[in-house]
């Protein structure tokens, strides 16, 4: 016994004391770090990644055997490697600084009501018009992009379409959508009761994890879902399926009855509340798919 107390007292003298501020702090740096990695793997930051991971096990071989101008040139390149980066991967950092202020993210972290809503984003109707439309069209394989905003306001994307300004109705919804018709290519954004504007060009999303079946018109439904709090209701033309993207996730194969429940789920619900609430129970082998 009294061995082993000299051990632990000869090696755990030298382990410096740890404090609270030290526990929490690096509680801190290692969540940053998985989310930084995770954020790296579902971009395009990933291939560069391993290119860099690549490139420092060249310059570490290169260091064990000496080879002095291959080292001299690594330094001199590395100076200039940070601004590289910066500049090779700005939509992806302008993407991640968006995210990180949206406002889901703000108010799970201040105690106030911030983005709360006393009433209801759209009405029953609506929610009714939206599905019976989207149901309508499936049927008859009629491609349709509806995004329903939320907080985020949406008016830079507005901006790229015509402006409309009509009450929702599902035989407005049908024939925005027919083919053949002015308005028809590109997504319609719905605030409130109302279509603001139609053939809009939403940003495409570049998560390597949706499936290579989708289409331009999923990865823009799944695009703008990331970078705002939207919801978006996709048709396919291909099979007339009905899909919804939301937070960054597809979710395929939506019933007529499915889809009004899921548009419900976020009418009424503070902003806080929508993020944990509005897939429950849904089953995961669809995400994405």
């Amino acid at each position: 016994m009294e061995l082993i107390k000299t051990f632990a007292d000869k090696y755990f003298a030298h382990v410096p004391s740890l404090r609270i501020t030290d526990i929490v702090e690096i509680l801190i740096i290692s969540f940053l770090v998985y989310h930084i990695m995770v954020w790296i793997k579902n971009t395009k930051a990933w291939a560069l990644f391993k290119g860099v991971v690549l490139i420092m096990v060249f310059i570490i071989l290169a260091a064990v055997f000496e080879m002095n101008t291959i080292l001299w040139i690594a330094r001199n390149v590395v100076m200039y490697g940070a601004v590289a980066l910066v500049v090779v991967l700005q939509p992806e950092l302008r993407k991640a600084l968006e995210q990180l202020g949206k406002k889901e993210f703000l108010a799970s972290l201040l105690p106030f009501e911030i983005g709360k809503t006393e009433q209801g984003l759209f009405s029953d109707k609506t929610v009714h018009e939206i599905a019976k439309a989207c149901v309508e069209m499936g049927k008859v394989k009629t491609g349709a992009l509806i995004v329903v905003q939320q907080n985020d306001p949406l008016t830079e994307y507005e901006r790229t379409g015509i402006e409309v300004d009509g009450i929702i109705t599902s035989q407005l919804l049908i024939n925005i959508f027919e083919h053949n018709t002015p308005l028809h290519d590109g997504a319609i954004i719905v605030r409130g009761d109302r279509i603001t504007s139609a053939t809009c060009y939403l940003p495409l999303s570049d998560n390597m994890s949706l499936s290579k079946d989708l289409g331009t018109r999923h990865r823009a439904g799944v695009g703008i879902s990331e970078v705002t709090d939207s919801m978006t209701v996709i048709v396919s033309e291909e099979t007339g399926k009905i899909s919804v993207a939301y937070s960054g996730v597809l979710y395929r194969g939506l019933s007529s009855a499915e889809l009004e429940e899921q548009l419900k789920k976020i009418q009424n619900k503070p902003v806080e509340e929508k993020e944990h609430r509005l897939w429950k129970g849904w089953p995961k082998n669809e995400k994405n798919k």
